[in-house]
This record gives structure tokens, sequence and C-alpha cells, in this order.
């Protein structure tokens, strides 16, 4: 169970990523090149799990856009469907309209769209009032990779045999309790740790977190819902991603990994490859 929280203050900004997960836009020179420009193979998956009888997650392959979304909707009577549908097809839209003339502020408003539509559709319809969704978006600039995200679905990079995280979750667990100093066994069992500090469709004031990747040939960008990351093990990420299966076949072994473990919630994955 996913549970959201109104925060009277903004929580503290998490920290920077480590530079050495992330390349920084080069300066290029003005005279005429070939525009440098990533090729991806994607695919991606969805499972209830094996405890929820209906499916509130969503996500996206468009290749023609370069954009790939997971959202991980949360609301009673499949309100958090609506919402994760509604936040996709948003930012759909927003990338579609921009008509390639992207980058970080377009995702952005994107994200923000989503968010006022959510709340929209939630005022006007009481049988969806509390619905909200997280929401990780991945879209190609050129020859890189911008990920931005709210809540506590996440991305991780595979490369260079290392598995890093790419996103930092907007949780109870991660911006309060562990700077408080609790412990990894006390945030585990801790009543907050369920507890989003930010989703789309709870607050007029949306914080969007962006990061931006150069991935070399062959690394792997999975984005997921905590129906996976929150019950497989990272070493099973790891080791899927690892091996030299499709990327269709990975994505059934890591739902196949997330079942077995008991399946609590809906599990959503999208794999990206570098080419």
């Amino acid at each position: 169970m996913k549970v959201r929280i109104r925060w009277a203050a903004r929580p503290p900004e998490p920290d920077p990523a480590p530079a050495s997960y992330f390349a920084k836009p080069e300066t290029r020179a003005a005279e005429p090149a070939i525009i440098e420009k990533l090729m991806i193979d994607a695919s991606g998956a969805t499972d209830p799990g094996c405890v929820r009888s209906n499916n509130e997650d969503n996500y996206l392959l468009e290749p023609s856009l370069g954009l790939y979304i997971v959202a991980d909707g949360m609301g009673g009577a499949r309100a958090g469907e609506h919402a994760s549908r509604i936040a996709v097809e948003t930012v759909r839209e927003v990338i579609a309209a921009a008509d390639g003339n992207v980058g970080a502020a377009t995702l952005v408003s994107a994200f923000e769209e989503a968010n006022r539509r959510v709340m929209n559709k939630a005022s006007d319809d009481p049988s969806m009032e509390g619905m909200g969704t997280t929401l990780v978006a991945a879209l190609e600039m050129g020859g890189e990779l911008l990920v931005a995200s709210v809540g506590d679905s996440r991305g991780y990079l595979y490369e260079n045999g290392a598995l890093s995280p790419i996103t930092e979750d907007q949780s109870w667990v991660n911006e309060v309790g562990r700077r408080l100093g609790l412990d990894e066994d006390s945030l585990k069992t801790h009543p907050m740790r369920h507890v989003l500090t930010m989703a789309i469709g709870v607050s007029d004031e949306l914080r969007v977190n962006t990061y931006t990747l150069k991935p070399s040939a062959g690394a792997q960008v999975l984005l997921c819902s905590d129906g996976l990351h929150g019950v497989a093990t990272e070493d099973t990420l790891k080791d899927t991603l690892a091996s030299s299966e499709p990327l269709d076949a990975k994505c059934q072994t890591l739902i196949a990994a997330a079942r077995a473990r008991g399946g609590p919630d809906n599990i959503t994955l999208v794999i990206l490859k570098a080419l």
C-alpha cells in the first residue's frame, strides 16, 4: 500500500546525484555539424502482482517521440488507475506538441500539466478524490537521455557491469528517515515507510527532479515502479540486466522475480538499451 502525505513546508531538496553517474551537456561550437542522436531499443511490461486484483500502473513506449514512462497510481476504487493513465497521456501529449523542440523545461512542464489534470479530474469527480500517481520518464535529447521523476518510481543505469541509481525517492524514508539517522532495518519496518512526500495530483506545488545521462553503447536504463524495486533485490536487477536475454525476456524475468517474492503490489518496468 502506498500512502500520500501533504507537507506544511516543502521537504529539503535531495542532494545532487554524484557527478560520476551523469554527464553534463557539452558546449558545442556554432559551426555546422551532424547532430548526435541516441539509438535505443526498448521494451516494457506490467503485471498486477500476486495480491491485487486490479492494476493501477501504466507505462508508455513511444520511440517516435523518444519518450518512455512508468506511472504507479494510487487511490481507492480504481482511481489510481485513472491518475496514472491521465498522467502518462498528458506527458505524451505535451511532448508531441513540442514537435521535437524539447529540453528539461519541456519535460518538467509536461509533469506540471499532468499534475493539474489529475487534480482537476479529482475535483470534478468525487469518486476520484484523493487519487494520485508517481511518474518517472526518460526523454531522448540528441545524444543524451533526460530522466525526470516524481514520487518513488525509480530509474537505474546499468553500465560497464555496474548498477547505479539515477533517481532519488521522494518519500518519507529517503527524505526524512535517513536524514534523521535511522538505520536501514528500522526504516524497513517504520510506520511511515509507505508515505510519499511528493506525487502527481496531490498538491499545486510540484517538485520534479531531473537528471541528464549520456549512456554509452550497450548501457541500459531501467524505469520501474516500487512493485519491482521494493520487492526484487538490486542483485536480481543487476544480474537480469547483465544477462544476454532479449529485453522483453528480461522484463518477464524481473516480473517473475517480484512475484516469486510475494508480488504484493503491481509490477511495472521499462528497459532501454543504447545501441
